[in-house]
């Protein structure tokens, strides 16, 4: 499989002109180098006279990372003001000025210097693909065709305040167990290392023989001792390359992402939220205008699940041949029956949107009950997981002790 090429680095650029009927026009870009500004601003029919890198300021070196809920909360507050009334250009000034993160503030003042220089705004958001996906660039372009903007807007709004939502519950229900299980393996480690060696001096005046379980433990930490840097080596290591492979390996994804659907418990919550996913984008997109076909290859891209970009992939192959939404999906044996009983009847009525934006929301509150079950469910099992580890330990320490005691 090929590697994916590197991210150009972008520079910010300030730069200064001529436009077709002679006017003097400044602005601010983004790009590569100065050669690509000045190809830049000719595609656009100015004539450019200076461009000069702009300098970083003190703030521009502590920038923030953007997250997808900051492109979440600017998207709203766009929708916002051009359903107010407010033209475009001095919309993105407001919203952009009016950031806390100089990273997202120059990201949107930027894609704002963009529309005044005459390019639209689906061409100036495909500029920053990791922030402005196909999915949200399609849903925009079709806005701004039918003049809808402010409307479609609104709905992207939705769609990735409710994706980030879900996102969200599914980490914390997953975030939860592995931190205590890291949390564990950490004392784990700090008793094997430095408490047990006391109690293994403690109990060599003994002149007895220690309990099976004690000199398993005492064992344990001699081994542990010895060799701890290869048991973190070997962990870090695992992690990291396994991280690695899943990126750029489909086959490994696909195995992985069918094992963790066929997980107990955490599967199904997972399986739950793929499909409400999958269902609220096609919902966003279709109610955008976006043709069927058009929509399905951004709703594979934003499916989240190996299997389920490929099945997704399939239904697009089986639609584009005729082959009606709900059939296809049926075809893929990846949905329940529910979900492809709601398709069906949306398509014989021609509300094929709100049909899957009730499937959606189904979904989502399904999500949000395993989640709420689950974590009623791992509070006694780590309790327990942590009682039969730590307490083992201890135990087994404190045996010789007992039995000495018995004895006298």
């Amino acid at each position: 499989m090929a590697v994916a090429a590197k991210k150009p680095q972008f520079d910010a650029y300030s730069w200064e002109g001529v436009d077709k009927q002679g006017k003097k026009v400044r602005g601010e870009m983004e790009a590569a180098s100065v050669a690509f500004v000045n190809a830049t601003l000719r595609r656009q029919g100015i004539n450019p006279v200076k461009v000069a890198k702009r300098r970083k300021s003190l703030g521009s070196l502590k920038k923030k990372k953007i997250k997808p809920k900051d492109i979440a909360i600017f998207t709203r507050q766009l929708a916002t003001m051009l359903q107010a009334g407010i033209p475009i250009a001095q919309s993105f000034e407001i919203v952009g000025k009016g950031h806390e993160n100089p990273s997202m503030q120059e990201l949107i003042l930027g894609i704002k210097n963009d529309i005044e220089s005459g390019t639209n705004l689906t061409a100036a958001l495909s500029k920053h693909p990791l922030y402005f996906d196909a999915l949200y660039c399609n849903l925009v372009a079709a806005g701004e065709q039918a003049g809808i903007l402010d409307n479609i807007l609104d709905k992207v709004a939705t769609y990735k305040e409710k994706i980030e939502a879900i996102k969200g519950k599914i980490k914390s229900a997953l975030f939860y167990p592995t931190a205590v299980v890291v949390v564990a393996f950490i004392i784990t480690a700090i008793l094997l290392m430095f408490v047990i060696p006391q109690f293994e001096d403690l109990f060599k005046g003994f002149g007895a023989d220690l309990p099976a379980l004690t000199q398993f433990v005492i064992g344990l930490s001699r081994a542990f001792r010895d060799s701890w840097y290869l048991i973190f080596g070997t962990i870090i290591g695992t992690i990291v390359t396994v991280g690695y492979t899943y990126r750029r390996s489909p086959k490994m994804q696909h195995a992985v992402d069918r094992l963790t659907l066929k997980a107990p418990i955490v599967g199904e919550i997972i399986k739950k939220a793929t499909i409400a996913r999958f269902s609220r984008t096609l919902a966003t997109m279709f109610a955008a205008g976006v043709p069927l076909v058009e929509a399905l290859e951004s709703v594979a891209g934003a499916a989240g699940n190996r299997i389920y970009y490929e099945g997704t992939q399939a239904i697009r192959a089986d639609v584009s041949t005729g082959m009606q939404l709900q059939a296809a999906m049926n075809a893929t044996g990846l949905f329940p029956n529910m979900v492809v009983q709601m398709v069906a009847i949306g398509e014989e009525s021609g509300e094929l949107d709100t049909m899957l934006g009730k499937v959606a929301d189904f979904y989502e509150r399904e999500v949000d009950d395993a989640v709420a079950a689950l974590s009623s469910l791992l509070e006694p099992i780590i309790m327990a997981f942590l009682g039969v580890v730590i307490g083992g330990l201890v135990v087994a320490m404190y045996l010789p002790i007992f039995k000495m005691g018995s004895v006298v």
